[in-house]
């Protein structure tokens, strides 16, 4: 789906709501409905807003140091620079533009922001309405253009692993596979990784989102790799847990446990079931084996513009699946004094089923 038929979409709804306009500051948000891929170094430091009326061309404002990328990968929209910060532009703009209501999104919003722009309103006699979730919702199905980049993320994601896996020798640090790992993702053509790389050895395999040190690679320990990469703006996740050398009978146990906790859930995932039914499949499996109580987090999660999104498989989320959504099917099993077994794949819920992006199952059939 094109952008501009995003935006539209954003802009029926709006008329439904009777609201003229919409903020959106929201980064992942901004790219989806702009096709804008300059980053926010943070919450408070923002690289533009696009500010979409329901009833006129959407805009977006953005500062002398993004104009020349913003005018380079934005269609369909003007670009409009403020010089003296988004919040006066704005004071002067929504008159000119007719706009008598503003919607904003309250989830992204500083609190500090949030008051300056009530106070904006205030002063124009604004109506002022925050929402939540308008444009993550449409977020959560993909198209098959959409599906298309995730499958090659994932893809490019497992030629890294494959790659560095052949050179993880015992006596390097936890830090040397990260950069690796890293830095060969960006010499093949990701963005950036999509999260911090977790790379976890031994006992610290335990750790669910252990942070790579200065520790060394233990022989005939397990090893868990937890990476992800940024291609075309779309996100990969995946976790590979081995053993550099000989894998002793528990490893092979608990890993084969995981493992066929993550085939059954797998097996379930459909349009129309609920992520809470798919979380207790797995759940399930583990806790027959008598491990539940090291499977404390939750089955999985949404992969899409960012890394972590909905919808979560977990216990607690009741919603039903449907078709085009994208979820990790990822169960673990961490013992504190052994160690941990996480594996991890991402998926397309399918009408009838589901479809496994990842193609290398190598590591995963032990």
């Amino acid at each position: 789906m094109s952008t501009s038929k995003r935006i539209q979409k954003i802009q029926a709804r709006l008329r439904r709501k009777e609201i003229d306009a919409i903020l959106i500051t929201q980064p992942h948000n901004r790219r989806y409905l702009s096709d804008y891929t300059a980053a926010d170094h943070d919450i408070g430091e923002s690289s533009g807003v696009l500010l979409i009326p329901a009833r006129k061309s959407p805009l977006l404002l953005t500062d002398f140091r993004f104009q020349i990328q913003a005018e380079r990968e934005v269609e369909d929209m003007a670009v409009m620079l403020y010089h003296k910060g988004l919040l006066p532009l704005l004071k002067a703009l929504l008159p000119d533009l007719g706009i008598t209501s503003l919607a904003f999104e309250s989830h992204y919003t500083l609190h500090s922001v949030a008051e300056k722009l009530k106070e904006i309103a205030e002063q124009l006699s604004l109506t002022l309405v925050p929402l939540t979730g308008m444009v993550e919702e449409m977020r959560l199905q993909k198209d098959e253009d959409e599906i298309e980049k995730l499958r090659r993320s994932v893809l490019l994601n497992e030629e890294v692993f494959q790659q560095i896996y052949k050179t993880i020798t015992p006596g390097q640090t936890e830090i040397d596979i990260a950069l690796a790992l890293e830095s060969t993702m960006r010499r093949k053509g990701a963005e950036s990784p999509s999260f911090e790389t977790i790379t976890a050895t031994g006992k610290r395999s335990a750790l669910p989102h252990a942070v790579p040190g200065d520790v060394q690679i233990e022989k005939n320990q397990p090893l868990m790799i937890d990476m992800g990469l940024i291609l075309d703006g779309y996100c990969s996740d995946m976790t590979r847990t081995f053993v550099p050398g000989k894998a002793d009978k528990k490893f092979m146990k608990i890993h084969r446990l995981v493992r066929k906790a993550q085939l059954a859930a797998t097996r379930e995932i459909r349009a129309g079931i609920s992520a809470a039914a798919v979380d207790k499949v797995a759940r399930t499996v583990i806790a027959e084996a008598g491990y539940g109580e090291y499977f404390g987090h939750a089955l999985g999660h949404g992969v899409g513009l960012a890394v972590h999104e909905e919808p979560r498989l977990s216990s607690r989320n009741r919603k039903h699946l449907k078709a085009g959504m994208i979820v990790t099917v990822e169960p673990g099993i961490y013992l504190p004094d052994w160690g941990g077994v996480r594996l991890e794949n991402m998926v397309v819920v399918r009408e009838d089923g589901c479809e496994v992006l990842n193609q290398d199952t190598t590591w995963l059939d032990i």
